[in-house]
């Protein structure tokens, strides 16, 4: 199968789950606890909020169901892969195939213009330069930066930027698309624009889960899930889900 097919998910099915997972650090005799034993399953056709006060072990949960981290205990699956035990070139290569990611700190290649950053993706998924930037043309259009394809993340604003990063997300369509706090460093405006794009990625076999702290969010979202002290405390539809 090609590394930019996704598999072939039935609608609403689970993207990503954690089955009982915790995640501690050993420094000699010390053991810090940070996610305590968590369950989680990201469906598809849903915009998943994972909320909770700093330290709650929000951004760990998240990197453990991308394979980021490993979990000391419990299992993560992806897209129907155990990838808990895999060696790590495996979790690779599976996290390239199935998820996007967009994160507040955007991650762009600061000598790249924004066109090149979004087909680079493309170019290690194994597609050719030219295609992939007729993609990469595409994607970022579609976040309304066509006029901005050659210019340098130094000459783009803060949410100019993030959407730099989330075309870049969108780009191969996976079927889970991870951010970490994606609009904290935004204005309104950029917020919104971002959080539109995201939200139009939610299809009935794709999906989307973010980190945040900003409950203005929940208007986008399906699903509100909120953590304390590494534990999930509440897991509930989102007030304002209306979506089609």
């Amino acid at each position: 199968m090609s590394v930019l097919h996704a598999p072939a998910l039935s609608p609403g099915a689970p993207i990503a789950r954690a089955i009982g997972v915790s995640k501690e650090y050993r420094s000699g005799e010390m053991v810090t606890p940070v996610v305590h034993e968590v369950s989680l399953t990201v469906a598809a056709g849903s915009l998943t909020l994972l909320m909770g006060p700093s330290g709650s072990g929000k951004t760990t949960l998240l990197s453990m169901l991308a394979g980021i981290l490993r979990a000391t205990r419990g299992s993560v699956e992806l897209c129907g892969h155990m990838i808990s035990d895999l060696p790590d070139r495996e979790v690779v290569a599976l996290r390239r195939r199935y998820l996007g990611f967009v994160f507040q700190g955007y991650n762009l290649f600061p000598a790249l213009t924004a066109l090149d950053n979004v087909a680079e993706i493309l170019c290690m998924k194994g597609m050719s330069r030219r295609r992939a930037r007729e993609r990469a043309r595409e994607a970022l259009a579609q976040v309304g930066l066509g006029q901005r394809l050659h210019h340098l993340p130094a000459d783009l604003s803060g949410g100019q930027k993030q959407r730099v990063a989330v075309a870049r997300a969108l780009v191969s369509s996976p079927p889970l698309i991870l951010g970490d706090e994606v609009t904290a460093a935004l204005d309104a405006e950029s917020a919104a624009m971002v959080m539109e794009t995201l939200r139009g990625h939610v299809e009935p076999r794709s999906g989307v889960l973010i980190v945040t702290h900003d409950r203005r969010l929940a208007r986008y979202a399906d699903r509100v899930v909120e953590m304390e002290e590494g534990r999930i405390t509440r897991d509930r539809p989102a007030a304002h889900a209306q979506h089609a």
